[in-house]
């Protein structure tokens, strides 16, 4: 029996793109962004964010900042970690 991902067609492989990958939201954090701050960035009183479009905003261009190139996948699922986490705003 053939494994189900060679089974499937390649538009359909490519279509999924990084949600085939492994992306540890946790550990990319921890390896990229602390690089220039560390959480107490998130959990300050007085820290810039207000709502997730603002989040969102800021981690692409931290993405942009340092090169990493996320998917838009992978930004959504970093923003989605960072408000679960830390700023809890409405979704």
């Amino acid at each position: 029996m053939k494994p189900f991902l060679l089974s499937l067609p390649l538009t359909t492989l490519l279509a999924a793109g990084p949600a085939l990958a492994d992306f540890d939201t946790a550990r990319f954090i921890k390896g990229k962004c602390s690089g220039c701050h560390d959480e107490r960035v998130y959990i300050r009183p007085n820290h810039r964010m207000q709502n997730l479009q603002q989040l969102e905003a800021q981690v692409r261009r931290c993405d942009a900042n340092i090169n990493t190139r996320l998917f838009d996948e992978d930004i959504a699922t970093v923003v989605r970690y960072l408000n679960d986490t830390y700023y809890h705003f409405d979704k």
